[in-house]
């Protein structure tokens, strides 16, 4: 039986060209995790992605106990995504130049089956075998990001700036404006792992809000 591939099924939204677009983002199920401080060197960001990887597969393989929820099917988890601001402010994918003071919200996107409960049983299955872990700044979300313009950026995550500017002169050029306003972010998603491919051929979506000028 063929997995159930989100990336595949919502090319739209994980596929984008290499030249910017807009889209409306509908409401989709995420675990997320919150925090501050360097990706590269914050040990808060690697407890992070521990919690997120450690959550998502505990749900994916809950068959394999025999606890899978109603409405479970095979999947594969869906991509590691985020959100990004600054100290105070909102963050463009160039303005920041001191990554110590990164806000984020790391998240990777649940199929639709994932409820509290079952949100709540992974946490406890996985506290049991990694105690040290704090879930305190971990949640179950609906999250509707609304319109935006994003694009398929391939190399390194420094070089973001000139794939932003192509964005920024597309939203101006068609009668859009950016609208950071309202807690809505800079988003990232990653389909690459950086720890296997070379920077120079990393693909990541980078996503803007935007609204009708």
């Amino acid at each position: 039986m063929e997995r159930f591939d989100f990336k595949k099924e919502y090319k739209d939204l994980y596929m984008p060209k290499k030249k910017p677009s807009v889209i409306e983002v509908p409401e989709m199920v995420f675990i997320q995790v919150e925090g501050k401080g360097n990706p590269n060197t914050s040990t808060e960001y690697k407890n992070a992605l521990e919690i997120l990887y450690g959550l998502s597969y505990g749900i994916k393989m809950s068959k394999m106990s025999g606890t899978q929820p109603e409405g479970y099917f095979e999947y594969v988890v869906p991509p590691l995504e985020g959100l990004w601001w600054g100290e105070g402010t909102y963050f463009d994918g160039r303005n920041i130049t001191d990554k110590d003071k990164f806000h984020w919200i790391s998240m990777i996107r649940q199929p639709e089956f994932v409820t509290e409960e079952i949100f709540s049983l992974a946490k406890e299955n996985l506290l049991r075998k990694k105690p040290e872990l704090d879930f305190s700044h971990t949640n179950l979300v609906k999250f509707t990001e609304g319109l935006c313009c994003q694009i398929m950026h391939i190399g390194s995550y420094d070089d973001e700036p000139a794939s932003i500017e192509k964005m920024d002169n597309f939203v101006i050029e068609n009668g859009y404006l950016p609208d950071f306003e309202g807690g809505r972010r800079h988003h990232e998603i990653y389909l690459s792992d950086p720890r296997k491919t070379a920077p120079e051929r990393l693909k990541t979506v980078i996503r803007h809000p935007v609204r009708k000028a």
